[in-house]
């Protein structure tokens, strides 16, 4: 239940299995305190189903340390809503890797803010596929810095 969820230290978070914490119900994941999500192991981030990531509230997404965003599978980043992937700050953004931003849907492309959209390297921009920069909001193109537009390729 969440209250036995909101009982646990961070200590007993982390050290909870993969299948143990697959076992917690969505409305356990949300419980989850920000202390208690930044706990989470990278292993167990990447073991959380999609609908458990999504699950997860805004500030507890943003709690999460850029190592724990990195671990995210492209199964993952695929799924995010845009409540879920608005809690992603522009630090965690750069932690991502170019396979996992391609990852995302088009309308979630569409949904970064342009603080999140800062947080891409040049490299990144780069790396993103034609849908995933076509996808890019107006807004969002027109915030990538001199450096980032510089990653823009022929062929995207």
């Amino acid at each position: 239940s969440t209250d036995q969820v909101d009982s646990l230290t961070s200590t007993q978070v982390s050290g909870l299995s993969t299948t143990q914490l697959n076992a917690l119900q969505t409305t356990d994941v949300a419980a989850l305190t920000t202390t208690q999500a930044r706990s989470l192991t990278s292993a167990q981030v990447s073991g959380l189903t999609t609908t458990q990531v999504n699950a997860l509230e805004t500030t507890d997404v943003a709690a999460l340390t850029v190592t724990q965003v990195g671990n995210l599978t492209t199964t993952q980043t695929g799924a995010l809503t845009t409540t879920t992937l608005s809690g992603i700050t522009s630090t965690q953004v750069a932690a991502l890797t170019t396979t996992q931003i391609n990852a995302l849907s088009t309308t979630n492309a569409a949904a970064l803010s342009t603080t999140q959209i800062d947080g891409l390297s040049a490299a990144q921009v780069s790396g993103l596929s034609t849908t995933t920069l076509n996808a890019l909001s107006t807004t969002g193109v027109a915030s990538l810095s001199s450096t980032q537009a510089a990653g823009i390729t022929s062929t995207q």
